[in-house]
Formats: structure tokens, sequence, C-alpha cells
């Protein structure tokens, strides 16, 4: 393993959102595709941030506590954020606003990068030491792939069956 390269393991197929994509349509596909964040891009791919769930919930609970303070008993997870029913126009309101809050709003704008030649136990320690899950795969700027911790585990064992 000490020799191995990011380009060895990384995924190359990547979800990938747009800063104009909601936080709707960036849960649905997180959720959909079973991954914990996604790079956003620019229509060339070059690497403008990244969300993770832990973005989105994020938002949900500034918005929760918010609610805490003005209403108390109103909770958003009470609620189905892509709801159109419900008597609660209150709740309604906050949900549409969640929803419809752009990835360019929410997204972490410093994201730690590597690139297809770095050598894949310099980025497992850099993972650890940081607590990174997945890390953005660069060459010349442009978004190549991703590696994931998922991807180093599985390497691990996959010639061992």
């Amino acid at each position: 393993m000490t020799k191995l390269k990011v380009r060895d393991l990384m995924t190359t197929e990547v979800l990938t959102l747009r800063p104009n994509d909601t936080v709707k349509k960036a849960a649905t596909k997180l959720a959909l595709d079973n991954v914990s964040g996604a790079p956003i891009v620019d229509n060339k791919n070059h690497l403008l941030g990244f969300v993770s769930e832990n973005d989105i919930l994020t938002v949900i609970m500034k918005y929760q506590d918010s609610l805490d303070k003005q209403h108390a008993g109103d909770r958003l997870m009470d609620y189905s954020l892509d709801s159109s029913m419900g008597s609660d126009d209150h709740l309604k309101q906050v949900s549409e606003e969640i929803s419809n809050k752009q990835m360019s709003e929410i997204m972490v704008r410093s994201v730690m990068t590597t690139t297809p030649d770095a050598p894949i136990m310099e980025v497992m320690k850099v993972m650890l030491r940081l607590g990174i899950n997945r890390i953005p795969v660069l060459e010349k700027g442009i978004l190549v792939g991703i590696i994931s911790r998922g991807d180093i585990i599985f390497a691990l064992y996959k010639k061992k069956v």
C-alpha cells in the first residue's frame, strides 16, 4: 500500500453539485447516491467548494434553534421539508426557506484537495488527522476524482478475498 497513488484508488465518477443547486436538490442527490458529501463545481469542473450532510444539517439546526426561541413546540423533524401539505404555515415557510437555500450560501469554500499522483499513505494520514471522509482530486485545477476512506478500506480488502 505504500507505493499506491491516489489515482490507483480514487473514484472517477463523482457526484457533483452546482453553486445554484438547492439544499433540497443536494440532499436528494446525496441520499440517492448514498454519499456524505459532494464537490461544488462550475460548468468547466473547477472546484468551487464542498458540501456535506453535516453542512445541510447545520443549516437545519440553525433554523430549529430560531424556531425554539420564537415558537415553542415547532419541530422541523416533525414536518417533511418537501411537503406542500400541512396546517402549519410557519413551518411550511421555514421549510421552503431551507429547501431553496443554494449551495453557494452553505458550501465550504476552503477545501482540502489532492492530486492523482499523491501517495495514498500521505493522504490517509491527512484524512485521519483532520477527520476528513473524502478529498477531491484535482489535476491542473480540474476535478478528476475523489478519494474516500471507503476507497482505501475497500482496496485493503479486495485483494485478500
